[in-house]
């Protein structure tokens, strides 16, 4: 697992990386493969002592904050939270098994400039990204969704191989693009 830790108005503690490292260890057996975590600690006018985390690994991305009048407090609560995110999150992954294609599609990204494309004259493509539409049912997807803290997501449907999208509405529910079937 890499750690790393970032002090936020106030001085840097041993105790407190040591405590954190600890406490980081718990979640190890939830994620398979390497393990990337960001602790940022940060205190508000000398009481409110913030602690949040960002895990990052294969596939899985969380991030939980919390605040208590005492930072061992903070670390505690945010490390029960983010455990119960990833427990919550292996349960599900257990209830929806896809149907056995792993690998997903490619799908290619592109972010075009905004004035280029009001000019219509030629676009000019600034970032490009290639992402795998990995095969999971709606409910994954939603849960995926909500713990990468996206506001949509592209994947394939586990039962009929199509690609579809999905994304928060302004309302708060969630709105599904399908393919038409012809």
């Amino acid at each position: 697992m890499q750690v790393t830790m970032t002090f936020r108005h106030m001085e840097q503690s041993d105790a407190l990386k040591a405590y954190a490292e600890e406490k980081l260890e718990r979640i190890s057996k939830y994620i398979d493969g390497p393990i990337n975590a960001q602790v940022y600690f940060s205190v508000e006018k000398k009481i409110r002592h913030i602690v949040e985390i960002v895990i990052n690994s294969k596939g899985i991305s969380t991030k939980a904050s919390e605040a208590t009048n005492d930072m061992y407090a903070s670390i505690d609560a945010v490390i029960d939270k983010i455990e119960r995110q990833l427990v919550r999150y292996k349960e599900k992954i257990k209830a929806h098994k896809p149907n056995g294609d792993e690998h997903g599609r490619q799908l290619s990204k592109k972010v075009f400039e905004a004035e280029s494309i009001e000019a219509s004259t030629g676009s000019v493509v600034i970032k490009t990204t290639t992402e795998t539409a990995k095969p999971m049912s709606v409910e994954e997807a939603v849960m995926q969704m909500d713990l990468l803290h996206k506001d949509f997501i592209v994947f394939t449907d586990a039962d009929s191989s199509e690609i579809n999208v999905l994304y928060r509405r302004k309302d708060g529910n969630y709105g599904l693009i399908e393919p038409q079937r012809a």
